[in-house]
């Protein structure tokens, strides 16, 4: 079974990828030289430290065995193997995406059926 990551965008963020259908990163991940993704166990703790008082996000769902070799699992917070994109990510590689509204707190409203 195929393994989903996730990337959290803010919603310009998601609104340029739609606009050109390549995603090269944030700052962080143009600083870092990868692009940040999670699991679907570490996404909710991901949106809580990082994202909190952003306001709305979107959550973008990728198929990891699609990414292929430029997705590699390396350690990071607390030792857990975070997944991480060496390379562009396209639009047409979005399996699913949800808007994601900011509760407060660094509290998102995630979806039942992510995951």
């Amino acid at each position: 079974m195929t393994q989903s990551v996730y990337k959290l965008l803010l919603q310009y963020e998601w609104d340029l990828f739609e606009e050109t259908g390549v995603f090269l990163g944030t700052p962080l991940d143009f600083e870092d030289g990868y692009i940040h993704l999670s699991t679907a166990e570490q996404v909710v703790e991901t949106a809580r430290l990082h994202f909190k008082d952003k306001g709305p996000l979107v959550l973008a769902e990728f198929d990891g065995d699609e990414l292929g070799a430029s997705l590699i699992y390396e350690a990071s917070r607390g030792g857990q193997l975070f997944p991480h994109q060496y390379g562009k990510l396209e639009r047409a590689q979005v399996r699913r995406h949800w808007a994601l509204q900011d509760l407060g707190s660094g509290a998102y409203s995630f979806p039942k059926d992510f995951g």
